[in-house]
């Protein structure tokens, strides 16, 4: 079950299925190649020249708002809300992410999330962001990777409605255990999603372990 996806802590995966995607590389602790390295915006969290350096390749393709290009080295493809891009073979989507009762990440900034598809499944990285409505309009994902932690993003409750607007197979709590939030915010997020889906679309929380 998600055999494909390592988490190693915040919003940092390592996604699999014909090719490697890496996502906001933060605290990398062992050197590997991405084919892919989607980063959703500017913050030293998400954005890490240190960390990038760790998981990037001759061949290696970074996906990331223009804030971040001046940060960075290497094949830089610039993503803004509402683009499609193609890297490495794979279709990505770029989506909106944004706090809307908060000021740490501001709509005018244009940061993103994205959507995916490796091995004709489509998966959805939210990015900091709050529980907007462009996300009732995200549909046939397969997996759904949410922030959980509140203060700078949404909180485990609304990441729990955004999951039932998403309707995905499985969703994965992030943005814990690190700068804020604790596991005890994933729990919370499946607990209410499995109250919430009891009448509803039928969602499986995977909490995964961090390596």
């Amino acid at each position: 079950m998600l055999d494909n996806i390592t988490w190693f802590g915040h919003d940092t995966f390592r996604i699999t299925g014909g090719c490697v995607v890496y996502t906001d590389p933060y605290k990398i602790k062992r050197a590997d190649t991405a084919d892919i390295i989607l980063i959703t915006h500017s913050h030293f969290d998400h954005c890490s020249p240190d960390d990038v350096a760790k998981v990037i390749g001759d061949k290696t393709v970074i996906v990331a708002t223009k804030d971040c290009a001046a940060k960075l080295r290497g094949n830089i493809k610039i993503a803004a809300p509402g683009d499609f891009l193609t890297a490495a073979g794979v279709e990505i989507e770029a989506v909106p992410a944004y706090n809307t009762n908060k000021s740490f990440h501001p709509k005018s900034n244009r940061w993103v999330g994205y959507i995916f598809t490796l091995d004709g499944k489509r998966y959805y990285l939210a990015g900091d962001t709050d529980y907007i409505v462009e996300m009732r309009s995200i549909r046939d994902i397969y997996a759904a990777l949410l922030p959980v932690s509140g203060t700078y993003v949404m909180t485990a409750d609304e990441a729990a409605r955004a999951a039932l607007d998403i309707a995905p197979q499985f969703a994965v709590p992030m943005h814990y255990g690190d700068i804020v939030g604790t596991k005890k915010d994933a729990e919370r997020f499946a607990d209410e999603i499995k109250r919430l889906s009891a009448s509803g679309p039928k969602i499986e929380t995977v909490i995964l372990p961090c390596h």
